[in-house]
């Protein structure tokens, strides 16, 4: 087995102590069946990134979290390499010009979509029309945006064949988040649109009966903004195929961030991947690694050691560096940053010697703060299978300045 048991914690790759701290802290509440962390493990909300819990007849709004059904889709186009590269400046100024990047922007335009049809806004007419109408406006004028952090939209060149590959990362957006504030608000006493109190990145994980109501309409909520990421980034992609001119010959689609009702050894569980990408026998993920790193198409194996991981693998590089000690500390009111440990010319410097049109990002993003992918790929050998790898060539990001983790 390539991975270790710590405290009753499955681990992958070299374990983070804060990671594993909260991990254990999950663990210890509710009905638990199984706590993992896979390699590319790093500290979190409640629930560390990286980390799988799965419980029986539970679910956790903190576990999944604020940026609920974030996830990734990409598709190989009909383009080659040798094609792409004299486009790739005005591609690159296109994708950045067309596509929505930063917090809490709207659509540039607006995106009509059946989902705003779906028989689970009854969720949210149940909580109270105010509820209902805030959230679905949000959510139409939001639909096709892709928002900051890491979220991007990128191009890649297949290393082996010289396909063109369009991936995009994001999840539900701003109606995600209130989705999430507002039933955390539920859980703990609260009104749907209350303020809630500060709250410890440590503390005690979030948890819902499944049969209970809350715990239901969280589940029919969470799914609703499963579907509203697809669209969204179903839409994103569309845009770009567009923008090259291009038709896409296969796609994979996944969430990294989300609840899943599954069978392990026999018994119906909830599996709550945050920065997990499911990995079943046969299924294919997108993950990513940074802006100066491969990025790969995988699909699970049919192995002993992926129904022991519950069937779940990385969803990219994982942090080694905080976004404050890259960055350095934003004054909001100056709009400046200071004390960061990289600067923006080493990021530029080291993008462009691996050969990539970078547009928007910040220091946080650059291939510095992360793990090399294929080190936690290693740490997965027995329960994943590399189908495709993929070399950014092209990379859009929102302006460094536009974060806001739990916005995001």
């Amino acid at each position: 087995m390539t991975y270790q048991s710590i405290d009753g914690v499955r681990v992958w790759g070299k374990p983070d102590e804060s990671a594993l701290t909260q991990a254990k802290i999950c663990a210890q509440n509710g009905r638990v069946v199984q706590a993992l962390l896979m390699a590319d493990h790093h500290k979190g909300y409640s629930q560390p990134i990286g980390g799988v819990m799965a419980y029986e007849g539970q679910i956790s709004p903190s576990g999944v979290g604020y940026d609920i059904a974030c996830g990734n889709k990409a598709v190989r186009t009909n383009i080659r390499v040798q094609d792409a590269l004299p486009q790739m400046n005005r591609w690159m100024d296109e994708i950045a010009r067309k596509v929505s990047f930063g917090i809490g922007r709207s659509n540039k335009e607006k995106v009509d979509h059946d989902l705003f049809d779906d028989p689970d806004w009854a969720v949210y007419a149940a909580l109270g029309k105010q509820e209902h109408d805030k959230l679905k406006a949000l959510a139409r004028d939001q639909l096709g945006t892709v928002g900051s952090g890491n979220h991007f939209v990128d191009l890649f060149v297949e290393e082996a064949t010289g396909a063109i590959w369009i991936a995009n990362h994001f999840g539900s957006r701003g109606f995600g988040h209130k989705t999430a504030s507002g039933f955390l608000n539920l859980a703990a006493g609260r009104k749907f649109f209350d303020k809630a109190p500060g709250e410890s990145m440590d503390q005690a994980p979030t948890l819902l009966e499944m049969n209970s109501e809350v715990g239901d309409m969280y589940y029919r909520a969470m799914k609703l903004a499963g579907r509203y990421a697809y669209a969204g980034r179903d839409y994103v992609i569309a845009q770009v195929l567009a923008i090259l001119g291009a038709e896409a010959e296969f796609a994979v689609h996944n969430h990294h961030n989300f609840a899943w009702l599954e069978e392990h050894e026999g018994k119906q569980t909830v599996v709550v991947r945050k920065g997990a990408t499911p990995s079943a026998p046969g299924q294919l993920g997108f993950i990513g690694g940074s802006m100066g790193d491969i990025s790969v198409i995988v699909r699970g194996k049919n192995s002993v050691e992926n129904r022991e991981a519950y069937y779940s693998t990385v969803h990219g590089a994982g942090r080694i560096m905080s976004r404050t000690q890259a960055a350095g500390k934003m004054n909001w009111k100056t709009r400046s940053r200071s004390g960061g440990q990289i600067s923006h010319e080493q990021m530029m410097q080291a993008v462009r010697s691996y050969g990539v049109e970078l547009r928007g990002a910040g220091t946080d993003e650059s291939p510095f703060v992360y793990r090399k992918l294929q080190e936690v790929l290693d740490a997965h050998s027995e329960t994943i299978d590399i189908l495709h790898v993929l070399k950014p060539i092209g990379v859009c990001m929102a302006g460094a300045d536009e974060f806001d983790p739990y916005k995001d």
